[in-house]
Order: structure tokens, then sequence, then C-alpha cells
């Protein structure tokens, strides 16, 4: 891949997934016996990443000391979100801070990453620096998301993300993201969605379908159906 730097956001309390993220952190809870994070991080190494910038808050001492752990064949920095959790937008905006580059693969760990999406990733990166745009997530529809209670996030037209009555697809947590977007914007708890949003009020939010299965640790009850598959 042309983008050499991956974001991990893994500062969130995960309450949905009380009581088990009282003590272990979403992103270290296992599918298989591997954690969520683990995947993620197999998988932005098979796509020839070569830094990982991963945020972290709650629970940043188990995050570490996991990562230093598994010693991992890639680079990875910790970027701590500071006295105060930045939620997605404050978190991303203060780990490309940290970089040089321009453009950057962000992940939310709670999808159950797998090699499975190297293909779709790939094509969306294709698509991104193609059309020279500024941000492209990577969705799904929610008809094969493992999670049926999931509503819809977005509709697509030609590659271009829309709101609207339909909203049959769902962000699976994978996106796409320049520099340039946050040169408003200073580091203090905001949400991408901000960004996000008005992108779409611009028409110039870009979208790429996956159709692979999608896996997703919504809550509690969906993290134990898991499980159970």
């Amino acid at each position: 891949m042309k983008i050499k730097t991956a974001l991990i956001l893994c500062a969130g309390y995960g309450k949905r997934l009380n009581p088990l993220t009282l003590t272990t952190p979403k992103p270290l809870l296992k599918i298989n016996q591997i954690t969520l994070l683990e995947n993620c991080i197999n998988l932005i190494v098979s796509l020839g990443i070569k830094k990982i910038l991963v945020n972290t808050f709650y629970l940043e001492e188990k995050i570490k000391n996991f990562i230093e752990e598994k010693k991992f064949k890639i680079e990875i920095k910790i970027i701590k979100d500071g006295n105060n959790i930045l939620n997605t937008g404050g978190g991303v905006l203060n780990m490309v801070n940290s970089s040089k580059d321009m453009d950057f693969l962000v992940f939310n760990p709670d999808t159950v990453w797998g090699e499975n999406y190297k293909k779709d990733i790939e094509g969306m990166e294709k698509l991104y620096f193609l059309n020279k745009v500024k941000n492209i997530l990577l969705l799904v529809n929610k008809n094969i998301s493992f999670d049926k209670n999931l509503p819809g996030d977005f509709s697509l037209n030609n590659n271009m993300i829309k709101k609207d009555k339909l909203n049959n697809l769902i962000y699976t947590g994978c996106q796409i993201i320049n520099k340039d977007l946050f040169k408003s914007y200073s580091v203090h708890n905001f949400s991408i969605s901000e960004i996000w949003n008005n992108l779409i009020e611009n028409n110039s939010l870009y979208g790429f379908e996956s159709l692979e299965n999608f896996y997703h640790l919504t809550n509690l009850e969906v993290y134990e159906n898991l499980l159970k598959n």
C-alpha cells in the first residue's frame, strides 16, 4: 500500500461490554483465543503498513503491556489521550499530530478483523488516491451483519456517501483519512462524525462497500453469541 501508517483507536471504556470491560479493555477481549487488537494488527501487517500508532486512555497500561509482550514485527507507538479521553475525532487528531505523514489508515478494533478484508482495503485505498479524496469509509450492508439489530448509517451512490431513508450500509470501523481535514480543529474531545457530516454536506465523503460478513462487538449479548458461533 501507499499508506505507511495505520492508527488504532484503543482509548474507549467499552461500557456496553461490562462487566468484562471493568478489568479488560475492549481491544483485549478474545475471539477464537485471539484478541481483537491482535487480529487488527495482523491485518495491518499483511497490508504492508510500516508503522502503527495506538491511542490509549482507559486501562492504558494493559494495552501497553500487551503490545510489549507480543513483540509484533512492526513498529508500534502508543499515543496517550492525556488527562481526558478525546473521543474518536480528538483521538485521531492527537495521533496524526505526532506523524509527518498525510494519509492514514484508521481502525476501530471492536470489529473482528481478518485478512479477508485485505482486498477491500486495498481497493478502498486505490479509489482514495485515484479520486484524490480526503476521507473514505469502508462500509458493509446491514443484511450481512452478525448483529441484526445494528441500524444502517449511510447510503452509497457511485461511491459517494449519503444519508437518506434507505441508509442500508454500516460503517465497519475502517477508513482512510487525510490530515488536512483537521486544519481547523484543536485537540479536544470530539467525534469523527463531525468531520463526516461536514463532508456529506459538501458531497465529498466517499465510501467503499465490502461484501464480507460483518462481525462487530456491539454489546455483551452480541459478544456472547459470537463466542458460541
